[in-house]
């Protein structure tokens, strides 16, 4: 069975480790907040200014000053910080940021990403996404695997204009685990009664598939 976006976020979450710093892109990255172990100490980070994000507010302990970059309202921790977009930047792009999150339209078995603009519509423009791709070592993409016509979006080469090149280290969507490597896209897990033969159908880039293929381990 397919996952949901929250499942894909549940995944992407133990991938967080104590004491990172993490960036969480708009759409389905920002749900991973929700779901970081208890035990661990994490903080996230958004573009516009804050450091030290928390969950989601529950509805009516809602507060429209406090937001994320993608002007969702949140919540903040103990500890939390607000500054300018310069800081924020500049936090970025000295590398401070150990994990980045981000949400894509496409991504290429060389790590390519596009994630911020589809010909013919309009854009507000590229946003912070250009300086974290550029500027992180380890980037997560959280997306789905095809599009609304079922066309695959994990590709051999992007069709859509790219923010990066070549930065993509993993790739999670409701169908599947997937690492980058000089290869290509390697399976590395299944979504929960997805079969690998399904998973090659949904994937217009070539697959590397070592031996048994786990499923994915959710909660």
């Amino acid at each position: 069975m397919a996952l949901d976006k929250n499942d894909i976020a549940k995944r992407i979450a133990k991938e967080v480790k104590n004491n990172y710093f993490v960036n969480l892109g708009i759409g389905i990255p920002t749900l991973v907040a929700n779901y970081v172990r208890k035990d661990i100490s994490v903080e996230f980070q958004s573009e516009n200014g804050v450091l030290g994000m928390g969950p989601f507010p529950f509805e009516g302990e809602e507060d429209a000053d406090v937001i994320n970059a993608g002007k969702q309202t949140i919540t903040t921790l103990a500890g939390a910080s607000f500054f300018d977009s310069g800081m924020s930047f500049g936090m970025i792009r000295g590398q401070h940021v150990d994990l980045t999150i981000l949400g894509a339209m496409e991504v290429s078995e060389n790590g390519d990403i596009a994630n911020w603009k589809i010909p013919g519509k309009m854009v507000k423009g590229m946003g912070g996404a250009m300086d974290l791709v550029a500027s992180a070592d380890n980037i997560i993409v959280a997306m789905m695997h095809v599009n609304k016509a079922g066309e695959s979006k994990i590709l051999k080469k992007c069709t859509l204009p790219l923010t990066g090149v070549g930065c993509v280290k993993k790739v999670v969507t409701e169908l599947a685990v997937l690492e980058i490597t000089p290869k290509g896209f390697k399976l590395l897990e299944r979504a929960p009664g997805v079969s690998v033969e399904h998973i090659i159908k949904a994937t217009e880039a070539e697959l590397i598939i070592e031996g048994a293929i786990p499923e994915m381990v959710i909660e």
